[in-house]
């Protein structure tokens, strides 16, 4: 990203405004009868389980255009007392690997997607920022983790992401893709032209660069497309070139429609919108709506074709593809307008918006007592998984900031209908648990898996919004996992053993050799050696706490949400030790110093304990067979 003044948005308009000035220009009619065979993979069934081989992402990147800071150096500043931070000699655009660590007292500029920094654990976004004299003058103050989505958050290496008997829809393909896989066990239909653009994104089953993404987003609207009645063209990826971009708009203005991702955003280097920008009759219609996700997209029509350009993260991306382009996709096809299906729903936590832009928030649902519950999927607009694993969206009026847990709320499904699990899992999530899950979907039970911690978990187990809540939560006052923690109302059901360590890089003398004691202390000595920590409210981060008793060492406030995530930033040198499970380091090739075993166990409403899918999963838990598969995992099972 330039430090240079940016372009900024066209007029941001409503939602409605943008699609009454979209079809204005468009005739939504049939475009006549063609036939032409469907995608491979649509509509098939998988064979085989798809666990994943990376993580994604697979890097620590910035959520917006701004600065990567140590966010300790912005406390305080506001409007009239501003922080100034002299900058680096670099610009982290989306693909560049950075070459300067970020020191207390300095600044580094960063775009949407850019791998960031050592040292930083907040971005800045540009809007509250001025550069002048080799400095960047920041008014407002950023918390540690803001603005930045951590390595593996998305998806975990070694996670189980679909199963098999799945039939794939265009949100399974997305995911597909992301992971870098390029194969897998009428009225004539509009053809669409579809590509991605930037120099960081890599087609499927090439190799995967350090600070690259795999593309997701042109698989996901292409299988979109069919869905929708029409035929994909892929034009594949296209680097920041302007010539190559405005020569793949002429080749994608050959068919019926034309729709890309990335280039929307307000940055300098973004080429997508200057090409757009050059179409006529009438050309650009809307760039800029009040929509979260999604709030970048451009519209235009020229001679009658719609052309959209998507933004780049996937779930922004999808969102304003069936906000605006799918009706059109759907009537140029001869189908008729979507009915989208509603249900009402409660939310169990509160939920922060952000005034001034309608929101759509992915759920999950989960049937209680009471009607269902609407869980947030929450993983950001840069995941591609939570499409697949949603059942429907809200959508937060753009005058609305809070709705307070247990707010009713109208939930549009993704799907026809709502499947209801036969079992339903909330809590942390573990390999351990992918691997029991699989066994009994094998046996015919329905399963729907959320993660969201173990304290979220044992909060869901306590309102009776889940059949099992999987959870590694240590009693500070007496150091026991689990038990001391639960109620009257619920059922602690033993399941195994996980060793929490130190994971470093091999060859670290700091760490090399040393037991847990001399290791820390070697560390706290060190004012260079960087740690990487772990959310609040995780079991892992009570004993983090517990171990440093007070003490706050370089790295303490980026806090990370998985033990993947913890194992990356080690392995590519972003910090040098943090806390994990030992399956994991063993996965990323780093040392382990075993610090305390804990304790994976499940809570269960007694209340459900006599439903014929709980009964089979504790069965299942308490085998010869999944205790065998469970130390060949890596556990410790009693």
């Amino acid at each position: 990203m330039s430090v240079k003044a940016q372009s900024q948005f066209l007029q941001v308009v409503t939602r409605d405004e943008a699609e009454r000035r979209f079809r204005e220009h468009l005739a939504l009619v049939p475009l006549g009868a063609h036939i032409i065979p469907l995608h491979e993979a649509l509509g098939r069934v998988l064979a085989e389980d798809v666990c994943a081989s990376i993580d994604v992402p697979g890097f620590d990147r910035s959520n917006v255009d701004g600065f990567a800071v140590q966010a300790a150096d912005t406390w305080g500043a506001m409007e009239e007392d501003v922080r100034s931070l002299a900058l680096t000699d670099e610009s982290l655009a989306p693909g560049i690997v950075p070459r300067h660590e970020v020191t207390a007292g300095t600044a580094t500029a960063i775009a949407t997607g850019g791998m960031l920094p050592r040292g930083a654990d907040a971005v800045v976004m540009v809007e509250y920022t001025d550069v002048e004299d080799g400095q960047v003058h920041i008014r407002r103050a950023a918390t540690a983790g803001e603005n930045v989505s951590y390595a593996g958050t998305d998806i975990a290496r070694g996670e189980t992401v679909l199963r098999a008997g799945q039939p794939l829809s265009s949100r399974e393909i997305g995911v597909l893709a992301a992971l870098g896989l390029a194969e897998v066990s009428v009225h004539r239909k509009p053809r669409v032209a579809i590509f991605s653009t930037g120099n960081e994104i890599v087609a499927p089953g090439a190799p995967l660069p350090v600070g690259a993404v795999y593309d997701s987003n042109a698989a996901i609207i292409s299988a979109a497309v069919q869905e929708l009645g029409g035929e994909p063209v892929r034009l594949g990826v296209i680097p920041d070139d302007e010539a190559l971009l405005s020569a793949a708009l002429q080749q994608g203005l050959t068919c019926d429609a034309v729709v890309f991702s990335g280039g929307t955003s307000k940055g300098e280097g973004d080429l997508s919108y200057r090409v757009v920008a050059a179409l006529k009759d009438p050309g650009i219609v809307a760039h800029g709506v009040a929509l979260k996700p999604g709030k970048p997209v451009c519209l235009a029509v020229t001679d009658g074709k719609p052309v959209v350009i998507l933004p780049g993260f996937p779930t922004s991306a999808v969102f304003t593809f069936h906000e605006f382009l799918a009706p059109v996709i759907r009537a140029f096809a001869g189908l008729p307008p979507e009915q989208r299906k509603q249900v009402p729903a409660t939310l169990p936590m509160r939920i922060n918006s952000e005034r001034g832009r309608t929101e759509y928030l992915l759920v999950g649902l989960v049937p209680t007592d009471d009607g269902l519950s609407a869980y947030p999927m929450g993983k950001g607009s840069g995941s591609v998984t939570t499409f697949s694993g949603a059942d429907g969206f809200i959508t937060i009026g753009q005058h609305t900031e809070i709705l307070d847990a247990g707010a009713p709320v109208q939930v549009q499904l993704l799907g026809d209908a709502l499947e209801p699990a036969d079992l339903i899992l909330i809590g942390s999530h573990c390999v351990g648990l992918d691997w029991l899950s699989g066994e009994l979907m094998r046996q015919g039970i329905r399963i729907k898996s959320m993660s969201v911690g173990s304290t979220g978990g044992l909060m869901a187990a306590k309102r009776g919004e889940c059949d099992a809540a999987g959870i590694h939560l240590m009693d500070p006052a007496t150091g026991e996992y689990n038990r001391p923690l639960l109620t009257p109302a619920l059922e602690l059901i033993t399941g195994y053993g996980r060793m929490q360590g130190i994971v470093y890089r091999p060859g670290d003398a700091r760490f090399e050799g040393k037991n847990a004691a001399d290791a820390m202390a070697a560390a706290m000595a060190d004012p260079a050696c960087t740690m990487v920590n772990r959310n609040a409210g995780s079991g892992t981060r009570i004993l983090i706490d517990r171990l440093l008793a007070g003490a706050q060492p370089a790295g303490y406030g980026v806090q990370t949400k998985s033990h993947n995530a913890v194992a990356v930033a080690v392995a590519q040198q972003r910090a040098d030790w943090g806390l994990a499970i030992d399956t994991v380091a063993r996965q990323y090739g780093l040392g382990f110093i075993p610090v305390q075993e804990e304790r994976y166990d499940f809570a269960i409403p007694k209340s459900r304990l006599e439903r014929a899918p709980v009964k089979a999963f504790i069965a299942l838990l308490q085998s010869s067979a999944a205790r065998e598969a469970l130390r060949g995992l890596g556990f410790r099972v009693d």
